[in-house]
């Protein structure tokens, strides 16, 4: 496949641009490029920066895609050269809402884990979570790799309420996780219909880009040919 589109992939929570690379890998070997976006999750607004700079530093054309809490933060970009958005079971806050807003909506899935914050303002997943709910798809050994390079989320990226998302203005897809324990597919159905996504739904786990990277690199791929 060619193309000038360059894939660029927002990480979420908990995570790094590591949880990519088989994503990354696969875009590569059709011809397509690809980057990972590096998230502070320090501050909202510093992620939004963050992202900026790497889209600015891309230049040419983007499909951009976010998964998790990298939803709230790709629909925040104001970055000209984005085509389109794909939503990687991502929260999907609308203008005046919050990331935290969201991601509580409705009920939550019995082994989501519980989050509280450290002295540091700062959220931890729990070691157990990352097999019962981040990724339970997983390899023992993936498990334990996410858990090693987990990166843990401040609060002041969730609370703050967001602007008009991009979302309202360029083609938006939506990757459907239905065995999500971390964002229950009722509430991604949701946030997927107000934004008259494309939605695909697959029985995939919170994190696909690790548990079925195939099904998420044709879904950025039919994203590219669409915008290309």
């Amino acid at each position: 496949m060619s193309s000038d589109i360059t894939v660029v992939l927002a990480h979420g929570a908990w995570a790094d641009g590591s949880s990519w690379g088989k994503v990354i890998d696969a875009l590569e070997q059709t011809g397509v490029r690809a980057i990972a976006a590096p998230l502070p999750l320090t501050t909202y607004e510093d992620d939004v920066a963050a992202l900026d700079r790497t889209l600015d530093h891309v230049g040419g054309p983007v499909v951009l895609a976010g998964h998790a809490y990298a939803g709230g933060v790709i629909g925040a970009t104001r970055a000209p050269n984005v085509r389109a958005l794909v939503y990687v079971a991502a929260l999907a806050p609308d203008e005046g809402e919050t990331i935290a807003d969201v991601f509580g909506r409705g009920t939550p899935h019995p082994q989501a884990p519980a989050l509280t914050p450290d002295a540091h303002g700062l959220l931890w997943l729990p070691d157990e979570a990352f097999a019962n709910a981040f990724a339970p798809n997983a390899t023992p050994e993936e498990q334990a790799r996410l858990r090693a390079l987990q990166r843990p989320i401040s609060g002041a990226c969730i609370t703050v309420p967001v602007g008009r998302p991009l979302w309202k203005d360029v083609p938006t897809w939506y990757l459907l996780a239905t065995q999500d324990r971390m964002i229950v597919a009722d509430n991604q159905r949701f946030m997927a219909a107000r934004m008259n996504a494309d939605v695909r739904s697959f029985d995939v786990d919170h994190t696909p880009s690790v548990t079925a990277p195939e099904v998420v690199t044709e879904l950025l791929l039919e994203a590219v040919r669409k915008v290309a």
